[in-house]
């Protein structure tokens, strides 16, 4: 079990977290690190605006109309008959 300890800071007041993380998942993240040239701060950080985000990433957004050729969702659904019915939730 590894242990860190975590800050975030620049004048923006400072959080700290205290993570847990097995020996396996220490190894993957400094293998990332490593690769990404970051600190674990900053790529924990990084990781964690990406998942909590709202909006999709811009390089997706710039895809969108891309593909003149796909066929919309209506001309896809169009010979696959009813949805069944659903029981209320």
């Amino acid at each position: 079990m590894v242990t860190y300890t975590l800050t975030k800071g620049e004048g923006r007041g400072v959080g700290q977290v205290t993570i847990y993380i097995d020996e396996e998942t220490e190894r993957k993240m400094m293998k990332m690190i490593q690769k990404r040239g970051v600190s674990k701060s900053r790529w924990i950080a990084e990781l964690i605006r990406e998942k909590a985000a709202t909006t999709w990433p811009e390089n997706v957004v710039k895809l969108a109309g891309a593909w003149k050729d796909l066929p919309t969702a209506e001309q896809i659904r169009k010979g696959m008959g009813k949805n069944a019915r659903r029981e209320p939730v």
